[in-house]
């Protein structure tokens, strides 16, 4: 079979990566896969032809590792996943003899610094939740004096997921959690915010915006075996447009990059009076479920990868939420992600409802 490029992918084990293979395996070319992971059993999951076992983002023999498979399999174009190694190949991409497609290094560092976007975004009058680092217990008092009754504590530098991340009252909880994590000066505390959160998922090419689209979320999965309530695994997503929220996420971006490259994801929460913050861009990737957006018509990684090598794509007309509003995604363990209409569900709920009313 003749295939029309060779990609080097890491963390290809993990369920973002593969989202990002079968969405190219859903367009109109084919393409070779190189897959790369540092869990030796995550790594058997990797839907890719070649596989191997690499080291972790902060050994030194990383980049060293990266440079042997790429001189060996003589990749077209690497994509990395997981942040820690999106920092590490970026930090070292005059290293790096392979194509890539990622925003300047010092956009990476800010965006993957949550003090550092939130200083951003503060100095360009975007509504964010107040945040100090935790230097120490003092901070903590403050924390909790202002910001309170309940603040939210997260690493500075924490990959997905909601690592780190503790909701409390108790400044005693804190100090401990902190402690456990030996994450003074390493964490920040933030006013906590409602549950809401939608995502606004943008292609850019040397300052123009390709496309993007608003994904709401739900509800997280597992939220009740994760202390924070956060896990980073969304449940179920939905279609949105709100050209409001097209506004600030343009301005959100361009608060940190006046020149914006390759692949900006905003994650935005709603404050308990309804006021729409930015708390991160997920930088140089896209988020674990862009299958879903492929899967109804859009497909990201593909228009990503024609932009990488300058190729001529087809976009849609409308580029901002060109998809249709309402439509969801729903995933859980061990079963394929259900694509279906929201009307779906609430005729489900109404006919709960009335069997429920028949009953009383």
């Amino acid at each position: 079979m003749k295939y029309s490029k060779k990609i080097l992918i890491t963390g290809a084990g993990g369920t973002p990566s593969t989202n990002f293979v079968r969405s190219l395996n859903e367009s109109p070319e084919k393409f070779y896969f190189v897959g790369i992971d540092s869990n030796e059993y995550y790594l058997q999951r990797a839907e890719t032809h070649q596989k191997y076992l690499c080291p972790l983002a902060n050994d030194k023999k990383y980049i060293p590792f990266i440079q042997y498979i790429i001189n060996k399999e003589k990749p077209d174009f690497i994509y990395s996943q997981p942040d820690q190694e999106i920092f590490e190949i970026s930090k070292n991409r005059d290293k790096i003899e392979c194509r890539y497609f990622l925003p300047s290094h010092t956009t990476i560092e800010i965006c993957q610094d949550k003090f550092k976007s939130y200083d951003f975004w503060k100095k360009m009058g975007i509504d964010v939740p107040n945040t100090i680092i935790v230097h120490n217990k003092e901070d903590l008092k403050f924390a909790f004096n202002n910001f309170g009754p309940e603040i939210w504590i997260r690493a500075i530098n924490s990959p997905g997921g909601g690592k780190g991340s503790l909701k409390t009252d108790n400044i005693d909880m804190a100090i401990s959690w902190i402690n456990y994590h030996d994450g003074w000066n390493n964490f920040v505390a933030s006013e906590c915010l409602s549950p809401n959160s939608i995502t606004w998922q943008s292609i850019w090419k040397n300052g123009n915006l390709v496309v993007a689209q608003t994904r709401k979320r739900l509800y997280w999965e597992f939220s009740n075996r994760a202390i924070s309530g956060v896990t980073g695994i969304t449940g179920t997503g939905i279609t949105m447009s709100d050209q409001n929220i097209d506004q600030l996420a343009l301005k959100t971006i361009f608060a940190i990059d006046e020149k914006p490259n390759g692949i900006f994801s905003v994650d935005f929460t709603y404050s308990k009076d309804r006021k729409l913050n930015p708390t991160e861009i997920n930088i140089g990737r896209f988020f674990t479920t862009h299958l879903f957006f492929t899967r109804l018509g859009l497909n990201m990684p593909y228009i990503f990868i024609k932009k990488a090598f300058n190729e001529p794509c087809t976009l849609p007309d409308k580029r901002i939420n060109p998809l249709p509003n309402d439509y969801c995604w729903i995933r859980g363990m061990d079963f394929q992600p259900i694509l279906c209409k929201y009307d779906d569900i609430i005729q489900n709920k109404e006919i709960y409802e009335m069997i429920l009313h028949e009953l009383s």
